[in-house]
C-alpha cells in the first residue's frame, strides 16, 4: 500500500461539470493524520509509517497505546493505521500527512468496512435461484442439497449456504477523484464507496493502471 489519507465517509451527493453531466460522487472528509511512528527493515524488518487519526481520551485507549503515544509526546489517537513506503527516512514522528499526497492522482483505491446485513439466506446472500412457486411445492427459497451421499459423507468446505453477510473489508480499485477540496478537508470520488455513513474508509493512489 502506497501513502495515502484516512477519511470519514460523509454521505453521496451529485455535482454538475462544466458540460452540464451530472456526476453522482462520494463526499469524503480528511482529518489531520500524523506520523505516529518510523519503521524501517533495520528495526522492523520492512519500511512503513504508522498514523493516526482522530484524538481520543485516555479512557478509550490501552495502556500500552498510551504509552506509545507518551513515549513519542505525541497526543491520543483513536485509530492506527500503516502504509508501506519507499522512503522511510523522509518522514518523522509528529509530522502531518497533508491532502497534497492526493494533489495529481486522477484515480484511487478506497479500502472500507462494507455495510453489514446480518444473517441472510442463499437467495440474498448469494443470489441462488427460487424453487417452484406451485404445484404444493414447499421449497421456494430454501438451498436444496448441500452434499453428495457416500462419498464423501460430509459437506465440502467453502460450501455457499446461510450465514453472515456484510461487514467485510472490501477494496474498490480505479475510482476516479473528482476533487480535492483543502480548504474544507474534502474529497469527492465518483460513484460510491464501501461502508455506512460515518465509517472509515483508506484513500490511496490506485496501484493498477488506468486509461
Amino acid at each position: 500500500m502506497t501513502l495515502g489519507v484516512i477519511g470519514k465517509k460523509l454521505g453521496m451527493t451529485q455535482i454538475f461539470d462544466e458540460h452540464g453531466l451530472a456526476i453522482p460522487v462520494t463526499v469524503i472528509k480528511v482529518d489531520p493524520i500524523v506520523v505516529t511512528q518510523v519503521k524501517t527493515v533495520e528495526t522492523d524488518g520492512y519500511n512503513a509509517i504508522q498514523v493516526g487519526t482522530i484524538e481520543a481520551k485516555e479512557k478509550h485507549l490501552t495502556k500500552a497505546q498510551i504509552g506509545h503515544f507518551k513515549k513519542n509526546n505525541l497526543s491520543n489517537y483513536r485509530y492506527l493505521q500503516e502504509f508501506k513506503v519507499d522512503n522511510p527516512q523522509d518522514y518523522k514522528v509528529g509530522q502531518e500527512i497533508e491532502l497534497s499526497v492526493l494533489s495529481d492522482v486522477q484515480k484511487v483505491d478506497v479500502v472500507g468496512q462494507s455495510i453489514g446485513k446480518g444473517f441472510q439466506g442463499t437467495v440474498k446472500r448469494w443470489n441462488f435461484g427460487r424453487g417452484p412457486m406451485g404445484h404444493g411445492s414447499k421449497n421456494h427459497r430454501e438451498p436444496g442439497s448441500i452434499g453428495a451421499g457416500t462419498t464423501p459423507s460430509r459437506v465440502i468446505k467453502g460450501k455457499r449456504m446461510a450465514g453472515n453477510m456484510g461487514n467485510e473489508r472490501v477494496t474498490i480499485t480505479k475510482l476516479k477523484l473528482v476533487k480535492v477540496d483543502s480548504d474544507n478537508n474534502l474529497i469527492l470520488i465518483k460513484g460510491s464507496v464501501p461502508g455506512c455513513e460515518g465509517r472509515l474508509v483508506t484513500i490511496t493512489p490506485s496501484r493498477t493502471k488506468w486509461n
